[in-house]
């Protein structure tokens, strides 16, 4: 199949293609690299600061869109997928529409759906959007809800979601929110990620092998105090709930030096951000989620133990009846100070189990061989 990925969102297109491309597929990626994060792809739509950046932008897709004719699936990574305002996207889309034959629409994070859904119908006892029947009132959660609802952005979402030929959800959050109003074309596929360094089998937990050959990443052996990390964005600290996991973080530390060794990263470039974290044996993420999201993930392949999102939903979605890796905490202080103690009191023997598990589940159910089947398989089913 001929197959165009449009934008980017934390290495999921790029990680995609390269698998598509494994089982024979012409596959090419097009965005901006996801900002500053800046992952490969086949043509670049980075866009450059202020007005001007943004026309030139327009004139650089609209020199592409002859190129982006003739694709059995064009695949947008969210209904907001180039750096230009809704209703310069509309126009792209009808012609993306016309001249291709088959559309999928990502449901990887903010959107209409997402914000609307959280709002008004809860599907989830906490979110990004309220904590059981309460609204957020954080100014990025208002934000985000203002910027979304009863807006162009919204109503580009509303009408490419009614017309596309598939819905793909990459985490369970945002299939609750798609799945009950398109049932008939939202599919649930676990986001792709590349095992780059291999692991060992894992006993006594169960039969099932990773997906490909994978060997051991060398010894685990967390002898003296924890290693956590956490990543501070300080615009979203509030919203993601970055603010409470440190100062509990920093608390349970003051309680037990001797047990924990606290690392902060704010601000710094991606390469960077990713050495700092290859050294950690514990990494903490999103306090509102369900699920691990890609960062998490990452962290799972280079068995980095992550507290954050492990509700039973995520592995149930998931089919997942044995690994239990993820230390799950509630949207709470307490509940974080709880488990992350519990965990640095864990015997070595336990800390490299559930390391080695947090492999474990990445090759079982992100593997991005396993996931470009899946994929594969919704095309053709299309």
């Amino acid at each position: 199949m001929k197959i165009l990925l449009l934008g980017e969102y934390s290495n999921v297109h790029n990680t995609l293609a390269q698998g598509l491309r494994q089982l024979g597929h012409q596959v090419t990626v097009a965005s901006n690299g996801d900002f500053w994060k800046d992952y490969p792809r086949d043509q670049n739509l980075e866009r450059q600061p202020g007005k001007m950046g943004g026309l030139k932008l327009l004139a650089k897709v609209y020199s592409l869109l002859p190129k982006w004719r003739g694709y059995d699936v064009v695949q947008i990574i969210n209904p907001m997928f180039l750096e230009l305002k809704a209703e310069r996207i509309a126009p792209i889309y009808r012609y993306l529409r016309r001249n291709n034959r088959k559309m999928v629409l990502c449901a990887f994070g903010m959107d209409y759906y997402w914000v609307h859904e959280c709002i008004t119908r809860k599907p989830l006892r906490y979110s990004d959007f309220n904590i059981g029947d309460h609204l957020r009132t954080e100014a990025m959660a208002l934000r985000d809800s203002h910027d979304w609802l009863d807006t162009p952005k919204g109503r580009l979402n509303q009408t490419i979601a009614h017309d596309c030929d598939a819905i793909v959800s990459g985490l369970y959050e945002y299939h609750v929110c798609y799945q009950p109003l398109f049932p008939e074309k939202t599919r649930f596929i676990p986001y792709p990620i590349r095992l780059i360094s291999p692991i060992s089998p894992i006993s006594p937990i169960s039969p099932i092998r990773p997906i490909s050959p994978i060997s051991p990443i060398g010894p685990i052996s967390p002898i003296g105090p924890i290693k956590l990390f956490i990543g501070i964005s300080r615009s979203r600290s509030q919203y993601k709930g970055t603010d409470i996991m440190l100062r509990a973080a920093e608390d349970v530390q003051r309680r037990h030096p001797d047990r924990l060794q606290l690392q902060k990263v704010d601000g710094v470039p991606f390469a960077e951000y990713q050495r700092i974290m290859d050294g950690s044996d514990a990494l903490m993420d999103q306090l509102y989620s369900y699920t691990p999201a890609m960062n998490a993930l990452l962290a799972m392949s280079k068995g980095i133990i992550v507290i954050g999102g492990g509700e039973p939903e995520n592995y149930d979605i998931l089919g997942e009846k044995e690994l239990r890796p993820i230390i799950n905490v509630q949207p709470t202080y307490e509940s974080v100070c709880q488990e992350l103690e519990r965990l640095i009191m864990l015997p070595d023997v336990e800390i490299e189990r559930l390391k080695r598990e947090s492999r474990e589940y990445i090759a079982r159910h992100h593997d991005y061989m396993k996931v470009a089947r899946q994929y594969e398989q919704l095309y053709k089913e299309l």
